[in-house]
């Protein structure tokens, strides 16, 4: 069925910056699904990785690292009006990027808000400002310049990106279960209301990675189902989750924003040092690293309803993440060394022998308690339906495609974040690659099983708090 989608032609080039396992398994898709030619598309990309798939479609690859100093020199003769530059770069401003689209007149979309090198990790950035809320902001602003300008998707990979399409689906299934009139839901502020009569109180990003190598991580490697630096790089920052209003206990090291909305707040700890409890179907409960991510940041600024006397209603919002077993020995080395990578990084992909990447929203504190919804993808049904895929870039890469298509269709929208796009539509052209999407509730709370080896420092009266999520 997904090789007979077809979503119209694309008369521009498509400038790829970054080619590696995202670049690399979107760009098939690309070619099935948009109608632009191979003779079309370049890529530009710091790293070998890649040239002879790139070779094999018969795409101009170039291989240059993009810095401050060469990036208009080298993008000059590549863009022009009516293009897409696809960036699934590390270490290359994303803001950068889309000012330079912007002059030329071409469209954009990026899976997360990249800085510049450090950007992440220098120690003489201020904290406050190596976070994605920071990142954010600064995007933002972007949208100050008042012009009709084109299209500029920030962060829509798998999450951030089709996971606040999975939230919204999530809302509308939660609703009719319980025989909640939805409205119309053409408005953020539509949305922020329909959560609010619904009592959700958090959403956790809740994803288990099982897929398993043939190749065990060796000493001195970290080894990951997708981008290494991406991980590397986000699991560096301080752990960051956007605040809810039914929260009564503040985290003893957390920390609030003294710029920008003050939809989120952060931990003085990166995040793969930060674990919390969440739970998904086939899974179970589990513990996940709290990594940084934008959709905890503007999925909880997204769904934010301004209340009488000034009081808001905002649910509490964060990713809980258990990558790959490798990828958690990976995690436990790195920290071990305190935080300096190791010398050498490799990406599962042929070597994947079974496994499922099961990535999902849990939207709880309703009287369903909560519900799950996302997709169960395995590593043979991802090798089914498109090459250069694990599980895991297909979630990624069918949301980049998604998005791709999504802004050629609404060419002249300026920075636009997936919280305010279709996401009917946005789902329609991603179902076909993510395997069984599923809803399901649960009667599991962070309280469950709790207390039976150690008394804890629990807060009973209300299970959904950050203070029983995080795990000390």
């Amino acid at each position: 069925m997904s090789d007979q989608l077809h979503f119209g032609d694309f008369l521009g080039r498509i400038i790829f910056v970054g080619f590696g396992a995202i670049g690399q398994g979107v760009l098939p898709l690309i070619l099935r699904h948009i109608g632009c030619p191979a003779a079309r598309i370049t890529i530009v990309t710091a790293e070998d990785h890649g040239r002879e798939e790139a070779a094999s479609y018969g795409v101009k690859f170039i291989k240059e690292r993009l810095t401050r100093e060469n990036l208009r020199r080298t993008l000059e003769p590549l863009v022009g009006r009516g293009d897409f530059i696809l960036n699934l770069s590390v270490d290359v401003s994303s803001v950068a990027l889309v000012r330079f689209a912007w002059e030329k007149g071409a469209m954009y979309l990026d899976t997360c808000i990249e800085p510049w090198p450090g950007g992440y990790t220098d120690p003489a950035t201020p904290i406050s400002r190596r976070t994605n809320y920071a990142l954010r902001e600064e995007a933002l602003t972007l949208r100050n310049s008042g012009l009709h300008q084109p299209t500029a998707v920030l962060t829509h990979g798998a999450n951030p990106g089709l996971v606040s399409h999975f939230v919204k689906q999530a809302l509308v299934n939660i609703a009719a279960d319980l025989k909640v009139d939805a409205g119309k839901l053409a408005t953020r502020e539509d949305w922020a209301a329909l959560a609010q009569r619904l009592d959700v109180r958090c959403i956790h990003v809740a994803e288990r990675d099982t897929q398993v190598s043939a190749i065990p991580k060796e000493p001195n490697e970290f080894v990951n189902t997708w981008s290494v630096d991406g991980f590397v790089s986000e699991g560096s920052q301080p752990a960051e989750l956007g605040w809810g209003s039914h929260e009564r206990n503040f985290p003893r090291d957390g920390k609030r924003f003294d710029f920008g909305g003050g939809a989120a707040i952060y931990l003085m700890q990166p995040g793969v040092s930060t674990r919390v409890r969440s739970w998904a179907p086939l899974a179970g409960p589990y513990h996940g690293f709290l990594i940084t991510h934008a959709e905890a940041i503007s999925i909880a600024d997204y769904l934010t309803a301004k209340l009488e006397a000034g009081e808001i209603y905002r649910p509490s919002v964060h990713y809980a993440y258990h990558p790959s077993d490798n990828a958690v020995l990976s995690v436990h080395e790195f920290a071990g060394r305190n935080y300096l990578l190791q010398d050498r990084k490799r990406i599962m992909m042929d070597d994947i022998t079974t496994g499922i990447d099961e990535l999902g929203v849990l939207l709880a504190g309703h009287k369903k308690n909560a519900y799950w919804y996302g997709s169960q993808l395995s590593i043979d049904e991802a090798r089914k339906l498109a090459p250069h895929n694990s599980a895991t870039t297909l979630q990624v890469t069918a949301a980049v495609l998604s998005g791709m298509v999504w802004a050629m269709e609404n060419p002249n929208r300026g920075v636009v974040e997936p919280d305010e796009m279709d996401y009917k539509r946005c789902l329609e052209i991603c179902m076909p690659y993510l395997g069984p999407v599923v809803g399901q509730y649960t009667d599991w709370t962070p309280l469950s099983d709790r207390e039976r080896l150690f008394p804890e420092d629990l807060d009973k009266s209300d299970p959904w708090q950050f203070k029983n999520v995080r795990v000390s």
